[in-house]
C-alpha cells in the first residue's frame, strides 16, 4: 500500500534553544574588573538638547525665501541617556544563556506524519554532522563579544568571561581577548574549541548547560554606553521623548532579543552577489538585514528556510550540507513556521 504523501502542517512552532537572558550593564574600572561583583549598575538619565535643523529638505523648502527659516529654526529633543561615571573606565555587560535540547521536536504540530519526518530528518542529519559546527560558530560569537553591539566598536580592550554554572557555581571558565576574535570570520582557537564542545553537548542533551557571560570593555572615564533602545508605539501617555532607553529596575540594559540576534550571526551560506563581502549574517528565514533593507534568502532562489525546509521534509530533496546547517540553526532559532490552507 503506497504511502500517503508528507504534507506541510498548518500549525507549527518551535521554542528557542539558545535562551539568553537580558543583559545588565554596570560600571567600573579595568584593573579591578576580577572584583567586580560590587560595581554599581548603569542608570538611565535623561537630557533636553537644543540642536540644529540637518536632515534633507524637501524641495518646496529650498525656496530662498524660506530657506533660512527653515535651517534656522531649533531642534529640540529630549533623549536618554546611559554612560559610565567619571572616576569609572569600564562597561560590565552580563548575562545568562540557557543552551536547551530537542532541536527539531515542535512545540506545536497538528499533524503527526509530518511531526514524525521531521524529527527522523532532524535525526538523520545530528547523526551525520552533529552540533559540532553550529556550536562552534555561537561559541565564536560568545568570544568575539558581538552581543556588546554598538559598545564594542572603538574599545581599548575588551575581555569576555564565559562560566559554566552547576548548582549555581562555576564549575568551569574560559576568558578571551574580544578584540583578538574576528567578527566576520570563525576561527579555531582552543579555548573556543572547549567551550564550542560544551554548546554542542547542550544542543544535543548530553548535559545541562547554563553559561554565564560577564564581558568588559575599557572605554574611558565618563563615556557614552549603549543600551537597546525602547520601541515605543503608544505616544498618547505623554512619553514624548526622541529616544526611550531599556532598563530594568533602574539598571540599564540590553534586550535579550538583541543578544539572541548577536549569536545566531552565523549564517555565511547565504547567495551573495560578485564582490559581495556582508560576512555573517543573523539566522532569518528569509536572510533579512533590516539595517540594509535587504533580504539575502530570496524565495525566488529558493534559498530560503521554507523552501529548503520543504523540499527536504515533503520532498525528499536533500540540501547541500551548508543549507542543511541553515536550516536546523532556523530551527534552534525557534518560531511560528505553519502553512496556511
Amino acid at each position: 500500500m503506497a504511502t500517503a504523501p508528507v504534507k506541510t502542517a498548518s500549525v507549527l512552532a518551535f521554542e528557542r534553544k539558545l535562551d539568553p537572558s537580558d543583559a545588565l550593564m554596570f560600571a567600573g574600572n579595568w584593573h579591578e574588573r576580577q572584583q567586580s561583583q560590587g560595581w554599581p549598575g548603569i542608570s538611565v538619565g535623561t537630557k533636553s538638547v537644543r540642536g540644529t535643523i540637518s536632515n534633507r529638505l524637501k524641495a518646496k523648502e529650498l525656496d530662498p525665501a524660506k530657506l533660512d527659516a527653515q535651517i534656522e529654526k531649533p531642534n529640540l529633543q529630549t533623549v536618554d541617556v546611559a554612560a559610565l561615571q567619571a572616576t569609572t573606565d569600564t562597561l560590565k555587560v552580563a548575562f545568562t544563556l540557557r543552551v536547551l535540547a530537542g532541536t527539531g521536536q515542535p512545540s506545536a504540530c497538528n499533524d503527526i506524519a509530518y511531526r514524525d519526518k521531521l524529527k527522523q530528518t532532524v535525526a538523520g542529519y545530528v547523526s551525520q554532522h552533529g552540533f559540532a559546527e553550529l556550536a562552534s560558530r555561537y561559541a565564536s560569537n560568545l568570544a568575539n563579544g558581538r552581543f556588546l553591539w554598538r559598545n564594542r566598536f572603538g574599545a581599548e580592550q575588551v575581555e569576555v568571561v564565559v562560566s559554566h554554572l552547576v548548582d549555581g557555581q562555576p564549575q568551569q571558565s574560559w576568558t578571551f581577548d574580544a578584540l583578538a576574535h574576528s567578527l566576520r570570520e570563525f576561527g579555531n582557537h582552543s579555548a573556543v574549541a572547549e567551550l564550542a564542545k560544551l554548546i554542542e553537548q547542550g544542543l544535543a542533551g548530553e548535559q545541562h548547560v547554563l553559561l554565564a557571560i560577564s564581558a568588559y570593555v575599557r572605554l574611558g572615564a565618563g563615556q557614552e554606553v549603549f543600551p537597546s533602545q525602547e520601541l515605543i508605539l503608544d505616544k498618547s501617555q505623554g512619553d514624548r521623548k526622541s529616544k526611550t532607553l531599556y532598563s530594568v529596575e533602574g539598571i540599564a540594559g540590553i534586550h535579550s532579543q538583541k543578544i539572541g540576534n548577536a549569536l545566531r550571526t552565523i549564517d555565511t551560506w547565504y547567495p551573495s552577489e560578485a564582490g559581495e563581502d556582508l560576512g555573517p549574517i543573523a539566522v532569518e528565514p528569509y536572510g533579512s538585514v533590516t539595517t540594509e533593507g535587504k533580504a539575502y534568502r530570496q524565495p525566488k532562489a529558493k534559498m530560503d528556510f521554507y523552501t529548503l525546509l520543504d523540499n527536504w521534509i515533503t520532498a525528499d530533496k536533500e540540501p547541500a550540507p551548508e543549507q542543511q546547517h541553515f536550516v536546523v540553526a532556523t530551527l534552534i532559532r525557534g518560531g511560528v513556521f505553519g502553512k496556511a490552507d
